[in-house]
């Protein structure tokens, strides 16, 4: 659906941004992870068809945007939510059916899709609330609403949950499904790559303005049975139990701080315990060490300096990863 070709984008002498490919698919969803100033707002702007690339092209369903007629017709089905979004005076629905307006939907038609899209943000008793009283949190909300009250073809969300609480972080991922089901093209950007994971279809990095690999470290995807207490599921080839009381599809989360390593295996009240062998040692960032440890699948675990001597770890050391049922994050 939305693409871009051979980007690079400037400011002045510095490179922003330089993109040999990416394609947003109709009914998919896209995350781009990365730290501050990594491009990603720049990225989303320039597939948005706010700022024009220095070099290459942007093309929809296959058309490329050349010309500001062209771009401006791409805007009619490509909405972008920056993360410090700007309302206009007025209420919570003037702002949305100003924007509907912009779009020719107007009267009751308008009144509709303004008042599904609050209710989709949990917003109901917001829509006379005057946007100027409006906390950062419920700005970022409405702004949101606002795009989803368009039906956008594409929907590009520029760190769509900072300022957010958990309840309205769970309703802008419904809605981001929601959006998905209804065949539009979904890209946001986020810090937070566990949300980024759990989320997306596809999870892209960047880095310097270019896209990078990205791995997630001690995420996977999993199907909780129906039950009570502990149970066990399955991560690749592990088995891993977990308490919780979601079921379905979930993510599951194991920090690495709270993983333990050992030549042997352990003497512990621990449910999960696996072994492998040690494929990379790196430094943490924090004065200590990451430890991969295969296992079946990757699994990164801290330790500290000292522990690495005490142990006599090496690359290919056969070791036992084990951590508790209760250190094992599910979302």
């Amino acid at each position: 659906m939305l693409s871009a070709r051979d980007i690079e984008h400037r400011y002045g002498n510095r490179l922003a941004l330089a993109i040999a490919e990416l394609t947003l698919n109709a009914g998919s969803i896209t995350a781009l992870a990365g730290p501050n100033g990594s491009g990603k707002s720049t990225l989303l702007r320039v597939l948005g068809c706010v700022e024009y690339p220095t070099r290459g092209v942007v093309t929809l369903d296959g058309q490329v945007m050349v010309t500001s007629a062209d771009r401006w017709r791409a805007r009619r089905r490509i909405t972008l939510v920056e993360q410090r979004p700007l309302l206009f005076r007025g209420s919570v629905t003037q702002n949305l059916a100003y924007a509907l307006s912009l779009h020719r939907v107007r009267g009751a038609g308008a009144e509709r899709r303004a008042a599904s899209a609050l209710a989709r943000m949990d917003l109901t008793g917001f829509a006379g609330r005057d946007a100027r009283s409006l906390s950062d949190g419920e700005v970022q909300r409405v702004a949101v609403a606002r795009a989803l009250a368009l039906e956008p073809d594409v929907l590009l969300l520029d760190e769509p949950v900072s300022a957010a609480d958990p309840a309205s972080t769970a309703a802008l991922y419904r809605a981001i499904e929601q959006e998905r089901a209804r065949g539009a093209a979904i890209c946001f950007a986020s810090h937070q790559v566990e949300d980024a994971f759990r989320w997306s279809d596809r999870l892209l990095g960047l880095t310097d303005g270019s896209i990078s690999p990205v791995t997630p470290v001690n995420l996977f995807r999993a199907v909780i049975p129906d039950g009570t207490g502990p149970r066990t599921v399955r991560a690749g080839p592990l088995e891993i139990q977990v308490v919780t009381d979601r079921t379905g599809p979930v993510t599951i989360a194991i920090p690495p701080d709270d993983i333990v390593v050992s030549p042997a295996p352990l003497r512990s009240s621990a449910r999960n315990a696996f072994q492998g062998r040690i494929t990379r040692i790196g430094d943490d960032g924090r004065g200590g060490v990451v430890l991969t440890v295969d296992v079946g699948v990757n699994l990164q675990a801290h330790i500290t300096r000292a522990a690495l001597q005490d142990l006599a770890l090496t690359l290919g050391s056969a070791v036992v990863v084990t951590f508790k049922t209760m250190a094992v994050r599910v979302f």
